[in-house]
């Protein structure tokens, strides 16, 4: 079996480097298992004169794999010309796999680096030490050099959002308050590329793709979302960010490419701000420990926000000379050092909090107007700009949609959201808490995408079963991603098992899902649907049956309701 477990290039800022590098993933079982005299003169022929190995199969030998493989690369680079090579070695969740990434600047020589070591290892067991690494750097030697990276240096700002939830609105907010202010914008998302507001390139451009795609159009400003699947499969795509913004960081997508744990995650989505030049500003949320954690390892100016005056984030980063977003008395106040609060707006006359009742939402707008005015966006175009972005498909397609529908004898309301993850969930939950009526029911419609892990997936039914009056699940056929709908029902059956809840509806499609729930809803009652692949036909039912979105009026209505 080889080694060389996957190479990977990445074409820009990654986990490891501010650059492109290369990524392996070596299997290191036969210097694990290497006799003891032949892993000493492995480890002296690599320059680790006076190691020692330890038995085969102990953690004493586990932890020499690591050095051997780090001083190898470094000698196969040496030995083929390359004096001088950043590097990066680092454990993995399996005992038995490394991970080993170094920049790159000449591509087909950087892979022919990362599979002589591979090779070196491959042979380790049954032949001569001393020749392997010669033969592996002569091989990397007389390799072709290749194309050099391709990351793109912008020449108009940029704006880099990224974060578990709220990314995308985030992103479209502050694309829309940019646009108030008579600037082209391009922006990029799960949902396409966006010109002046058209989409002009629909697929998901979440990845380093996204970037390159915006700033090919005739743009003044790039807003672009970026998700941590990107940033760990190819990299980012610029070279640098005027403003980041990170949103927040919650269990989702982990156990996949190697990001097992929250802490793992914070460290990946820390490249975006961690790439903002040094006159630039890195929007943080302050609420967050792990992100504001990130303050460690930027060059740029922190702007921190937080739905608390109080924070000791805020009182932090002032005192550094940074600023800060906060709410006091209702109002969303800029703060600066040695100056009053700057009130822009009350949170009731921001259409996305809800009146203030969306948490979520009200953290978004906060880091919108932060990351506006640290662009330079005028303070009354920015106070416009979250006047006028509405919770509806034309402003936030996909997500916190609200609408009224007619029902025999009255009306409810159907929420719309994508709601993919434990937080995305629970804030969904309290958003539709905040429209409904005293003694009406929330009616919920579940699902899942199959590349979350099993007890991810157990806490939606939880969550939802626990949160929700009446509950049922709507699949979504083109996101089962490995598993099967009968696999994602049951998992979700069993989470709202563990709250007691065994009586659920399953529909094939989330249409099917919605129709049904709407059917059996009573004259003010909340319909919730976590929606994410079958959007346009969700909207399409909706309007065929005399629903339409709600105005900031009507909304403002069924939280006074809901709150008399």
């Amino acid at each position: 079996m080889t080694s060389l477990v996957e190479l990977r290039v990445l074409e820009g800022p990654n986990l490891y480097f501010p650059r492109a590098a290369i990524k392996l993933t070596l299997d290191i079982g036969s210097i694990a298992t290497a006799p003891t005299d032949r892993a000493v003169r492995f480890a002296r022929r690599i320059g680790l004169r006076n190691a020692r190995p330890g038995e085969p199969g102990t953690g004493f030998r586990q932890r020499f794999a690591l050095r051997a493989v780090e001083r190898l690369v470094r000698a196969v680079a040496a030995e083929s010309g390359t004096a001088r090579l950043a590097l990066r070695v680092r454990s993995s969740s399996d005992a038995n796999q490394v991970v080993v990434a170094f920049p790159w600047r000449n591509r087909e020589r950087a892979e022919a680096m990362g599979k002589a070591v591979a090779d070196v290892i491959d042979h380790l067991p049954s032949t001569d030490v001393d020749g392997l690494v010669s033969a592996a750097a002569a091989r990397v030697a007389e390799s072709p050099r290749g194309p050099v990276p391709q990351t793109i240096t912008p020449k108009v700002p940029v704006v880099a959002v990224t974060g578990t939830n709220g990314k995308t609105t985030t992103s479209r907010m502050i694309a829309h308050i940019a646009r108030g202010n008579g600037l082209r914008v391009g922006w990029s998302s799960t949902d396409g590329i966006y010109v002046d507001g058209e989409l002009v390139e629909a697929g998901d451009y979440s990845g380093p793709s996204g970037a390159g795609r915006v700033l090919a159009h005739n743009v003044q400003l790039a807003v672009t979302e970026t998700a941590r699947g990107g940033i760990l499969l190819k990299g980012i795509g610029l070279t640098r960010n005027d403003v980041s913004v990170v949103t927040n960081v919650t269990a989702d997508h982990l156990g996949q490419q190697g990001i097992d744990t929250l802490d793992q995650l914070a460290e990946v989505k820390a490249v975006v701000p961690r790439i903002t030049r040094r006159q630039g500003w890195a929007v943080l949320n302050a609420d967050d420990p792990r992100v504001y954690a990130m303050r460690s390892v930027i060059v740029a100016r922190p702007w921190v926000f937080s739905r608390d005056p109080d924070s000791p984030g805020l009182r932090e980063v002032l005192g550094e000379g940074g600023r800060a977003t906060t709410v006091i008395d209702g109002w969303l106040c800029v703060l600066q050092p040695g100056a009053d609060p700057d009130p822009l707006i009350q949170l009731v006359d921001v259409p996305m909090t809800l009146a203030g009742l969306s948490r979520f939402n009200v953290e978004n707008s906060l880091a919108a107007a932060s990351a506006s005015l640290a662009m330079g966006i005028p303070r009354d175009v920015v106070i416009e700009g979250l006047r006028t972005f509405r919770p509806d498909p034309k402003h936030n397609p996909g997500r916190m949609n609200f609408f009224t529908v007619p029902v025999p004898s009255g009306a409810v309301s159907v929420v719309m959201d994508l709601a993919h993850n434990e937080a995305g969930l629970e804030a969904m939950i309290e958003i539709m808490n905040g429209v409904r009526a005293p003694g009406r029911r929330l009616v919920l419609g579940l699902g899942a995408v199959g590349d979350r892990t099993d007890d991810l997936i157990e806490m939606l039914g939880e969550i939802g079963a626990r949160d929700s009056d009446v509950v049922a699940i709507g699949h979504k056929q083109q996101y089962l991603r490995g598993r099967s709908v009968a696999e994602l029902d049951a998992l979700l059956r069993a989470g709202a098992a563990r709250v007691g809840v065994t009586e659920i509806e399953s529909y094939p499609t989330e249409l099917e899902c919605l129709a049904a729930m709407v059917a059996q809803a009573e004259p003010g009652d909340v319909v919730g649907l976590m929606c994410h692949a079958e959007r346009q036909e969700c909207y399409d039912w909706l309007a065929t049956h005399g629903g339409t979105a709600d105005t900031p009026e009507t909304l403002a209505a069924k939280v006074r309701l809901a709150t008399a």
